[in-house]
C-alpha cells in the first residue's frame, strides 16, 4: 500500500483502498449490517422555474456507521489525497448533527480526524491513524454515556429493532431522529412527550415505528392511538399500522374490547356529554400504558376538552402528542401539558430538504374588500330584506353580507388559472362557511359548464353536512382517481386529509389563526412526482397570506404574485410555454338567517354591486425564507456581489466555467430570481446580461444581438459543412431560447438537428464527444467575448 501514489487516486479509490479497510478489517465494523456508504439524507430542494422545476443537490454522507439498523452512531466524510486529512470534518459534523449523532470523522486516506461532540471538557477533535479507528463496541459505549443510557435494560429498549419493512421502507433522517429521541426520553422515564413535525412529513409512520419498538420490547403492552377524524383513523389502520395485524382493533359502535393490544379510536367515539357515552371508562385506568394523540393541537391542549378528559383518566400511561402546529396562547398550551418538544421538523426545513413541495402565491385583491361597501339608504337585498346601514368590509363578506358578483369573480379567476395550467389539477377552495361553499360550488359550475356536463363530479362541495360530497372524499384523495377535481369546503378539509395531488389551494376565507393557516397550507405540501405534483399554488383572495410575515410561520413561498387589473391570474413566469356515524361535523354550518352554531343572524344577498380587481405589487421571498422588501434589482445586486465582489471576478468565473448553466444554477440557489428579473429588465436578455446589467451597471445585449455578433466574425469557417450547420443552428437556438439549450446534448434530438443525423452522427462530425464539447465551449466564448 505504501508504494501507491495516493495523489493520483480518486476519492472513491481512497474509500475502497484505505478508509473501508480501516473501518471494516481493522476496527471490526460489519460491512453488511453496520456500514452504509453514500447515504442520501435529503432528496434535494425542488427549484421552481416557471412551469418547470428541477431538484437541487442531495445531501449525501460518504459513510454512516450504525450500532444496528436505524441506530446511527457516526458519520465519515472522505476526500481524495490532494486534500488534507481534516478537509471534510465540517461537512461530517453537519451531517452528524442532522442524524443527531455525536461522532464525526474526516479522512483523506492517511488517517482520520475525529470530532466527538460528547466530550464536555478537553479536546473535542483529535487525529488518529488508520489503525486507531474505534471499534463498534467502543463507539456504542461512548454513545450510551453521551445519551445518558445508564443500564442494560435502557440500552436494550433503546436498541430495539424497527419494523423490518418488506418494501425496505426506511425512516428518513428526521424521522429517525424523532423516533430515537422519543424512545430515549421514555427510557429515561419521561411520560409526557411532544413531537412537532410539519404536515406531510410522515407523523403517522413515525408514530408506528415508535409504538412498534416499545410494543416489541415489552416496554409498553397496550396502546391507544387517538385521532379526531374517521378518515385519519381508517388511513392509519389500513396503511402505516397494518403490520400490527390481528393485535389491532378500531373502537367503534361505542364498544370496548379488551382482548386487543393496539386500539385505534376516534375520540368522539369513546367520549361524550353523558356518562353512558364515555366508553373509555369501560377500560380500567391502568389498562393502557401508552397513548399517542395525533394532531394534539386540536384538543389535548384545552384543559376542559374531551381529549384531556381521556388523558387524565389514563394518567398513569405515557402520553405522546404529535402535531404540525403546537398551540401556544394565553389560554391554551401543548407545552404546558406535554413539555417542550423532544424534536421539531419544520415546514421550512421539509421544503429545503426536498421532502415537501414548495409553492407560489397569487394574491388577488378586490376593490370592495379594500374600500368596503355601504348600501344606499333603504336598499334591500334580493329577498326584500332591508340592509342595515353601515360599511361592510372583507370581514363581513360571505358571513354577514354576500356580494354575488364577488363570488362570481373568484370563481372566474380560479377557472382562469386552471385553464392556463391544467383543468384537471385537483384544487381545494376554502370558504367562510358551508353556505358560502354551496354558492361557490354553483359559481364554479357556471364557469366550468363544459367539464361539469361531462362529469357532474368535476366540481363538488365537501362539507361536514353534505353526505354526497363526503362520500367522494376518498376519490378526491386517491391520486389515481380523476374526479372530483375542484372541491369547495369550509373546515372539513383543513386538517388531516392527505391529498397528495392537490396543486391549487384557494383561500376565500379570513384566516387569523396560525394553527389553521399552517394546517390549510399543509393540504398541498405533499409531493407525488409520479402524478406530476412537485409544487403547488395558493390563490389568496382574503389577505390570509399576510400570516407569512408572522414569526411563527416557518416555510415561506418561492414567489408571491399580485396581478394588476387586466393581467392574467397565472404568474408571468408560468404563462410562457406551455365516514362512519362516529364523526362529529366540525364545519361551521351557518344557514341563511342564522349565525354561529344556532344563534340568529341575517345574511344579506346583493346581486347588483359590481366588483373589480385592483392594482397591486409583486413580491418575492428569498432563499432565507424572508420577504424581499427592497426592489428586485437591489436584492439581486447584493446577492450577486456577495459571491462576486467585482465585475472582473464574475467574468473570470464565467469565462473559465465548463458549463455556464452551473453558474446560473448557483446564483438561483443563492436566491437570485432570474426569471422575475427578466420580467422587469427584459425577456430577450440571458442570465449573463441580466447579472452584468443589474449587479455591475453594464449595458446589456439581447441574445439575438450576441448571436448576430458571432455570425459577423465568421468563426464557423474552420468547421466542416455539417458541423458548421449544427453550430449555426445552435446559435439560432440560443437566440430564441437561451443558453441552457446549447449546453444540453439532448437538444440534438429535436428539430432542426434531426436533419443532420442522429445525435451520435452529429457528434462524430466534430471528431468525437471531446471535440464536440470543445466546439460548444468555443461557441460560448465567442458569444461572450465582447464582454
Amino acid at each position: 500500500m505504501d508504494a501507491i501514489n495516493k495523489k493520483i487516486l480518486s476519492e472513491r479509490d481512497i474509500c475502497t483502498m484505505f478508509i473501508t479497510p480501516a473501518i471494516v478489517d481493522v476496527a471490526g465494523w460489519d460491512k453488511f449490517t453496520q456500514v452504509r456508504e453514500e447515504v442520501s439524507l435529503t432528496k434535494g430542494r425542488i427549484i421552481v422555474r416557471g412551469k418547470l422545476h428541477t431538484r437541487g443537490e442531495k445531501k449525501r454522507a460518504d459513510y454512516v456507521l450504525y450500532h444496528k439498523t436505524n441506530i446511527p452512531l457516526a458519520v465519515v466524510e472522505a476526500k481524495d489525497n490532494n486534500h488534507t486529512v481534516r478537509a471534510g470534518i465540517q461537512q461530517a459534523i453537519y451531517y452528524a448533527e442532522m442524524l443527531d449523532v455525536p461522532f464525526a470523522y474526516s479522512s483523506n486516506g492517511d488517517g482520520f480526524i475525529e470530532h466527538d461532540r460528547s466530550v464536555t471538557s478537553g479536546a473535542k477533535e483529535r487525529e488518529i491513524s488508520l489503525k486507531e479507528f474505534p471499534t463498534p463496541q467502543e463507539l456504542w459505549r461512548r454513545y450510551c454515556e453521551y445519551k445518558g443510557i445508564e443500564d442494560t435494560t435502557q440500552a436494550q429498549l433503546y436498541a430495539q429493532d424497527y419494523y423490518p419493512s418488506p418494501e425496505n421502507k426506511a425512516p428518513r433522517y428526521y424521522q429517525l431522529t424523532a423516533i430515537n429521541r422519543t424512545i430515549e426520553a421514555i427510557t429515561k422515564g419521561q411520560n409526557r412527550v411532544l413531537l412537532v413535525m410539519a404536515t406531510g412529513t410522515g407523523k403517522t409512520f413515525t408514530a408506528f415505528q415508535i409504538i412498534w419498538r416499545l410494543w416489541k420490547s415489552g416496554a409498553k403492552k397496550r396502546i391507544l392511538f387517538l385521532a379526531d377524524r374517521n378518515i385519519l383513523v381508517d388511513q392509519t389502520r389500513t396503511n402505516d399500522f397494518k403490520p400490527f395485524g390481528s393485535a389491532m382493533t378500531k373502537i367503534k359502535n361505542r364498544q370496548a374490547d379488551t382482548a386487543y393490544e393496539i386500539h385505534l379510536a376516534l375520540y368522539q367515539a369513546i367520549t361524550g356529554t353523558e356518562e353512558r357515552q364515555k366508553i373509555y371508562r369501560n377500560f380500567s385506568k391502568d389498562f393502557f400504558d401508552l397513548i399517542v394523540v395525533d394532531e394534539c393541537h386540536r384538543g389535548s391542549a384545552d384543559e376542559d376538552s374531551a381529549w384531556r378528559e381521556i388523558l387524565e383518566y389514563f394518567s398513569g400511561a405515557t402520553h405522546i402528542g404529535m402535531t404540525a402546529t403546537p398551540r401556544e396562547t394565553k389560554y391554551v398550551s401543548n407545552i404546558h401539558y406535554f413539555g417542550d418538544p423532544v424534536f421539531t421538523y419544520s415546514l421550512r426545513q421539509g421544503i429545503e430538504d426536498g421532502f415537501l413541495a414548495p409553492y407560489k402565491v397569487v394574491r388577488v385583491d378586490i376593490d370592495k374588500d379594500l374600500t368596503g361597501w355601504r348600501p344606499e339608504a333603504g336598499k334591500k337585498d334580493r329577498y326584500g330584506k332591508e340592509i342595515a346601514d353601515r360599511v361592510y368590509n372583507q370581514r363581513d363578506f360571505d358571513r354577514e353580507l354576500v356580494l354575488e358578483k364577488r363570488t362570481e369573480l373568484v370563481a372566474k379567476k380560479v377557472t382562469e388559472f386552471l385553464k392556463a395550467t391544467n383543468r384537471f389539477d385537483k384544487a381545494i377552495v376554502f370558504c367562510e362557511d358551508i353556505e358560502h361553499a354551496e354558492r361557490m360550488r354553483g359559481a364554479l359550475i357556471n364557469e366550468n359548464g363544459d367539464l361539469f356536463s361531462e362529469n357532474s363530479k368535476y366540481v363538488m362541495q365537501i362539507t361536514g353536512d353534505n353526505p354526497e360530497g363526503k362520500a367522494e372524499l376518498d376519490n378526491f384523495i386517491l391520486p389515481e382517481s380523476k374526479y372530483p377535481v375542484i372541491v369547495t369546503t369550509s373546515k372539513l378539509l383543513s386538517t388531516g386529509v392527505d391529498v397528495q395531488t392537490c396543486k391549487l389551494i384557494v383561500l376565500d376565507k379570513r384566516i387569523e389563526s396560525m394553527t389553521e393557516f399552517k394546517q390549510i397550507i399543509g393540504r398541498g405540501t405533499r409531493i407525488n412526482e409520479a402524478y406530476g405534483k412537485s409544487f403547488f399554488t395558493i390563490i389568496d383572495f382574503r389577505k390570509a397570506t399576510e400570516l407569512f410575515a408572522d414569526k411563527d410561520f416557518d416555510g415561506k413561498p418561492v414567489q408571491i404574485y399580485e396581478p394588476k387589473e387586466g393581467e392574467p391570474v397565472v404568474p408571468p413566469d408560468d404563462g410562457e410555454g406551455a365516514t362512519d356515524g362516529g364523526e362529529t361535523i366540525i364545519d361551521e354550518g351557518i344557514q341563511v338567517g342564522r349565525t354561529g352554531k344556532g344563534a340568529k343572524r341575517t345574511k344579506f344577498y346583493v346581486g347588483d354591486v359590481e366588483v373589480t380587481l385592483v392594482s397591486e405589487r409583486v413580491q418575492y421571498y428569498g432563499k432565507d425564507g424572508k420577504l424581499i422588501t427592497e426592489s428586485l434589482n437591489d436584492f439581486t445586486r447584493k446577492a450577486v456581489q456577495k459571491n462576486f465582489a467585482s465585475l472582473s471576478d464574475f467574468l473570470k468565473r464565467w469565462t473559465s466555467a465548463d458549463k455556464k448553466q452551473a453558474i446560473i444554477e448557483e446564483l438561483e440557489g443563492e436566491g437570485v430570481l432570474l426569471e422575475a428579473l427578466a420580467d422587469e429588465v427584459g425577456k430577450d436578455f440571458d442570465a449573463f446580461d441580466l447579472v452584468c446589467h443589474v449587479a455591475y451597471g453594464q449595458k446589456p445585449l439581447t441574445r439575438r444581438e450576441r448571436a448576430e455578433n458571432v455570425k459577423k466574425r465568421n468563426y464557423f469557417a474552420k468547421y466542416e459543412e455539417k458541423a458548421r450547420a449544427v453550430l449555426e443552428s445552435l446559435l439560432d437556438k440560443y437566440a430564441d431560447e437561451g443558453l441552457d439549450n446549447i449546453e444540453d446534448p439532448k437538444v440534438l434530438k429535436v428539430q432542426p438537428f434531426d436533419r443532420y443525423g442522429t445525435p451520435l452522427e452529429i457528434i462524430q462530425s466534430f471528431g468525437g464527444r471531446d471535440k464536440y464539447l470543445e466546439a460548444i465551449q468555443e461557441l460560448e466564448n465567442q458569444l461572450y467575448s465582447a464582454a
